[in-house]
């Protein structure tokens, strides 16, 4: 059963319908970036007050469930 995301939306008419914040037009790709680019939270907080902790958690949990999570059996050399 597909995961249900409370905090992501994807709107055609908001941010050319990519994954966003919901109610914002930050995008997941945008909140992975930041993550990256301010490791300290406080920082990351700083640069983007609108965003929650829980919104961050979301969409890094979007991010991991778009991931191929197949093993893939490796052949004997």
């Amino acid at each position: 059963m597909p995961q249900q995301f409370e905090r992501i939306a994807a709107n055609p008419a908001v941010m050319n319908g990519q994954p966003c914040i919901r109610g914002t037009r930050i995008t997941v790709r945008r909140v992975l970036e930041a993550v990256a680019l301010y490791p300290d939270r406080d920082e990351l907080r700083a640069e983007y007050p609108e965003l929650s902790d829980s919104d961050i958690v979301e969409a890094l949990e979007f991010a991991a469930s778009a991931l191929d999570d197949e093993v893939l059996p490796l052949e004997a050399a």
